[in-house]
């Protein structure tokens, strides 16, 4: 190409240089290493056991770095292989602290010499089918919800994703867990996605995320047309099951696809066997019977809620009220569980519509009249004990931290491109991507301190992962130079030196 008015032109090296666009990359290599996550691979994926080429550990952790690294499809893995100092250092480290005869094992899986340091896009795509099971497609009936049986291989991430909460919650104990239950929509062009509630095809997770670990603790994915709610119970108690040990107590908080009597059953009567009475607090919908509790309820009962602006408590114009409410569903029983009622009410001000509008104006939550003026009401279903605006304040810390979280894995993560029409090859590219998601938790919350808690995966891959660097081999170890006085150095050391005083979790 002609040079033509352009400052600057583009040419190939003559050869291989070392160079790498993802410097800082290799930190979660070492996160992984301590935590044990290429051994728990192994452990629970049995996909590639035996037989030759890619083990899982190395398909699944090709993956989890891509998201990281910002690839969001398949194709984006020849980014990563064409990274010639990036791939060193992975090769590097897939053999570091492994024996002799472990190594050499890895090695006599290729027929002919490895030559490339991550899968190809169809090596990954053939593994990925074994995750899909066609026998369980032939059991969909048209408009009906439905959730396919996972297959051996695809239980094996929920195995997986268990062993990271365990080593989170080892680094920082806690003796109880909010669980907070809700689902988010993944739109597709795929032939074989369903319809969501929203008119548009996509799948719909159900994920249940831990407030005080800030990860992923469960997962499960769904179709477009499967309801939140859908065997929210079962979900729960699989969700139960993956907490690791030291937890006491759990508490749960879910949107109105929570309000489920059997869900608040088993929460409130303490048949669970390990956690007794289990405290939750859920919005309930709002009926033509709730409404009409909400209306007997004396104004002098309806208490203003603050938020704390500066220092100095303010009113937020939103009032709540206990509420004298039993629904009929669980009317008609004298021995079942007894719950507290919430509601909250904001007057709304007056807007004038727009002419031609009149018909057309649908709000996106629940109003009433009261005393002539129009208010938006919300309530909540608990069977706590708190002060009622605590236990508001605390409800509505769900709609922060795993509402922020589902943006993430659609948008800085790779579970917004989905790479299949198969279900089951989508189920195992979301929980590599959920994967992915919990490895950064754990390195921001861990290891990178209180000050990276909040920031998003652009500022992480701006100021940690895709740095220009140079890898050279020196005495046997490859070394990893930055430009001279780049501000991130300091960074990757002292990271590096923070991941090096984690403890792994105690076997046995």
């Amino acid at each position: 190409m002609a040079q033509g008015v352009l400052p600057f032109k583009y040419e190939a090296e003559k050869k291989t240089t070392g160079m790498t666009a993802l410097a800082g990359l290799p930190a979660y290599l070492d996160l992984a290493k301590v935590i044990g996550l290429s051994k728990s691979i192994q452990r629970h994926l049995k996909v590639r056991e035996g037989g030759q080429g890619w083990t899982d550990s190395q398909m699944v952790l090709s993956l989890v770095l891509l998201n990281l690294a910002g690839g969001d499809c398949v194709e984006d893995i020849k980014v990563v292989e064409a990274d010639d100092g990036f791939c060193e250092v992975l090769k590097k480290a897939e053999m570091h602290g492994l024996r002799r005869k472990v190594r050499r094992a890895l090695l006599r899986r290729w027929r002919k010499e490895r030559t490339r340091a991550v899968p190809s896009p169809s090596a990954i795509f053939r593994y990925q089918a074994n995750f899909h099971d066609k026998e369980q497609e032939k059991y969909r009936q048209p408009g009906k919800a439905f959730i396919p049986v996972p297959n051996e291989h695809l239980r094996g991430f929920v195995g997986v994703n268990r062993d990271l909460a365990e080593f989170s919650s080892f680094q920082n104990p806690e003796s109880t867990a909010t669980l907070d239950m809700d689902a988010t929509l993944v739109s597709t062009s795929k032939a074989n996605a369903l319809f969501c509630y929203k008119g548009y095809k996509s799948y719909q997770p159900l994920n249940t995320w831990w407030s005080e670990q800030e990860i992923i603790l469960h997962t499960e994915f769904r179709d477009g047309n499967v309801p939140a709610g859908f065997e929210q119970l079962r979900v729960f108690k699989e969700a139960l099951e993956c907490l690791p040990e030291g937890i006491e107590q759990v508490r749960l908080r879910s949107d109105t696809a929570g309000y489920q009597h059997n869900l608040l059953r088993y929460c409130a009567t303490g048949v669970n066997s390990r956690f007794g009475v289990i405290e939750f607090a859920i919005g309930c919908d709002v009926t033509p019977e709730f409404k009409k509790a909400v209306v007997e309820v004396q104004e002098s009962e309806w208490k203003p809620i603050y938020k704390i602006v500066k220092g100095e408590k303010k009113e937020t114009g939103v009032e709540w009220a206990e509420v004298c409410f039993v629904p009929n569903a669980i009317g008609h029983s004298k021995k079942g569980p007894e719950y507290r009622y919430l509601a909250k009410r904001e007057t709304m001000v007056e807007q004038r519509v727009l002419p031609g509008m009149e018909q057309q104006l649908n709000l996106p939550f629940q109003t009433m009249e009261v005393e002539g003026k129009k208010c938006k009401v919300f309530g909540i279903v608990t069977n706590m004990d708190w002060n009622g605006e605590d236990l508001i304040h605390w409800f509505h810390k769900r709609c922060g931290k795993s509402e922020e979280a589902h943006g993430v894995m659609k948008d800085d993560l790779a579970g917004g491109k989905l790479p299949s029409d198969d279900f089951g090859e989508n189920a195992a590219w979301w929980w590599i991507m959920i994967l992915a998601f919990n490895l950064n938790a754990i390195m921001k919350r861990l290891v990178l301190g209180e000050s990276w808690a909040s920031k998003r995966m652009k500022a992480v891959r701006f100021s940690l992962i895709k740095l220009p660097g140079r890898v050279v081999e020196r005495s046997r170890s490859l070394i990893i130079r930055l430009t001279k006085n780049h501000p991130s150095l300091e960074l990757l050391v002292d990271t590096r030196r923070k991941i090096a005083m984690l403890k792994p979790v105690p076997c046995g």
